[in-house]
This record gives structure tokens, C-alpha cells and sequence, in this order.
């Protein structure tokens, strides 16, 4: 038989943490699949795992984390798939409440961290502003884009297996996939705890890799939000570019010209952007129709 419930931790150099974690989670979910999925470890995270009876599946080479959420996701057996961190940051006495909210009939049940559970200032800063932005895209109100605690549907999942990057962040292409798609998302609010070890995040490279994810997520499912704000700023920089020529040589300018017709194209492409992913995100049948993200 099954395990009703799969829980995935993508790991690399955690022996330590999961020393720690893994006892507490089988008091929490005693009768839980819990899945280890080793990104290649050089300290013996994998032994651990084992030793503590989970479920491992090592890679050969690292990968990356958006890698093992693919494996572990992939392999898992049991409805619903729950992901947590392998360093200690999450903390099992928080599962009940997701898998409790996630029963009340939601695709996606996200832990939120709350403002103190941010790792620095400057990081807490920057999610914010990732959510805002995400939100924009997507239409909705998202309290944590980054989060890696959340509990799933696994079809609903494997569906944008695809999408997800094999680095970071998997949480920021998942969230907004599952908005975007249409399906059921919730935040439960937990506290975060330190991580035990050192973070494998680096600031500028996967601050950079984040934004591009938004806007490739939200070109992919709705272009107009991405394309209209960058032609109607080619349009106002072309018509005040103009008036301040015309009003200085009497002429219209070259200048003035390429913002204008830039403001056009950009435009008419996210306009057919538009069309096409309308085409992409029709209802798999009539019978099943997709159903409105509430957050």
C-alpha cells in the first residue's frame, strides 16, 4: 500500500541538520515516506538519512536543488508531496497545520515566513520586493515566493516539472505556475529557524537568476503585464523626446521616430504573446475547466 503522504528534502553537505530533523519528523508523521535526495554530498548526508530510515536517492554529480525537487518528486509514492528544507530551517511541529489547510481542498499550502524569520535584513528586503512583483505578474497576492516549505498536490506538480529550474528557485517558478494555471493556493504563517551550516544561496547570482525567473514565468503566462509597461515607456519617452525637439527646431526627430515605433512593436508582441498563451492555457476539456487561484 501507498504512503499516504511523501516528504521530499533535497539535501547537499546536511548531515548534521538531518541528524537533527529527520527523528523529528517521524514523531510528527510517523507512517510518512520521507525521501532524502542527496545532491552529490561529500559529508555522508546520505549514510545519515539511511541510518535514520528515510528513503535516499543520491546523484552521481551536483545537480543543483531545483534538480533533486525534480527527483524526489518524480519518485515520491505518496498524495500529497510535502517539501521542506534538509537544514533545520523548518521545523516539523508546522506540518499538521499545512496538511490541515491543504485538506480543506487547496492545490498548494505554503509556510510563510513570518518578517523575523528572514536570514538578514537585506534578504528579507529583497522578498518583499519579489512578492510584490510576482503579485503584479501574476494577478495575485503572494506572501512568499522563496519559501521552500509547502505541501502539494503531486499531478498538479508534476504538471510543470518542466518549467522548474535545476538550480534556484523552484519555489518562485512553482508559485507562480500554480497562479497562473489557475489553481488553489494558500500561506500558513510559520516561524523559520536558522539554518544549521553554511548557505549554499549566493545573493547576487540567484538574486539576478530570481527576477529573470518572474519574467520569464510571467511572459509565459501573461505577456501583456510584462510588454505594455516597457510600450507605454517607449511611448511617453518618444512624445516628450518629441515635444521638447519640435518645440526647440521645429522638427520631428529620428529619435523621436524609433521610441515611437519601438512603443508600436513591443506592443503588437505582447499582444500575439497574449494570443498564444491563450491558445497554450485552454481548459484541457469542457469538462474540466480551470479553477480561479485563491490565496
Amino acid at each position: 500500500m501507498p504512503p499516504q503522504i511523501s516528504i521530499i528534502l533535497p539535501c547537499r553537505n546536511e548531515a548534521a541538520a538531518l541528524q537533527a530533523l529527520l527523528p523529528l519528523i517521524r514523531q510528527v508523521l510517523p507512517e510518512a515516506e520521507v525521501l532524502v535526495v542527496d545532491d552529490a554530498s561529500t559529508d555522508g548526508s546520505a549514510q545519515i538519512a539511511a541510518a535514520q530510515g528515510a528513503r535516499c536517492i543520491r546523484h552521481p554529480y551536483q545537480k543543483g536543488n531545483g534538480a533533486a525537487i525534480k527527483t524526489g518528486a518524480r519518485a515520491a509514492r505518496g498524495e500529497p508531496l510535502v517539501f521542506m528544507d534538509a537544514d533545520g530551517q523548518h521545523d516539523p511541529a508546522d506540518l499538521p497545520r499545512l496538511l490541515e489547510r491543504y485538506r480543506q481542498g487547496f492545490d498548494m499550502v505554503v509556510g510563510a515566513r513570518r518578517s523575523g524569520s528572514q536570514a538578514s535584513l537585506g534578504r528579507g528586503l529583497a522578498n518583499r520586493f519579489y512578492n510584490r512583483l510576482a503579485g503584479y505578474m501574476t494577478g495575485q497576492r503572494v506572501e512568499d515566493l522563496t519559501s521552500g516549505f509547502r505541501v502539494v498536490r503531486a499531478d498538479r506538480f508534476r504538471e510543470f516539472l518542466y518549467l522548474l529550474p535545476n538550480h534556484f528557485s523552484y519555489p518562485t517558478t512553482i508559485t507562480m505556475a500554480f497562479f497562473r494555471a489557475g489553481y488553489d493556493v494558500s500561506y500558513v504563517p510559520i516561524t523559520a529557524g536558522r539554518r544549521s551550516g553554511r548557505s549554499h544561496l549566493r545573493p547576487l547570482q540567484d538574486g539576478a537568476r530570481f527576477l529573470l525567473i518572474i519574467f520569464k514565468i510571467g511572459s509565459l503566462y501573461s505577456p501583456l503585464k510584462l510588454f505594455v509597461p516597457v510600450s507605454v515607456l517607449f511611448f511617453l519617452l518618444g512624445s516628450g523626446y518629441w515635444v521638447y525637439t519640435y518645440s526647440l527646431t521645429l522638427r520631428l526627430s529620428m529619435m523621436t521616430v524609433f521610441m515611437l515605433t519601438t512603443a508600436v512593436v513591443v506592443f503588437l508582441i505582447g499582444l500575439v504573446s497574449e494570443q498564444i498563451t491563450q491558445l497554450m492555457y485552454r481548459p484541457l476539456s469542457a469538462t474540466e475547466p480551470r479553477r480561479g487561484a485563491t490565496p
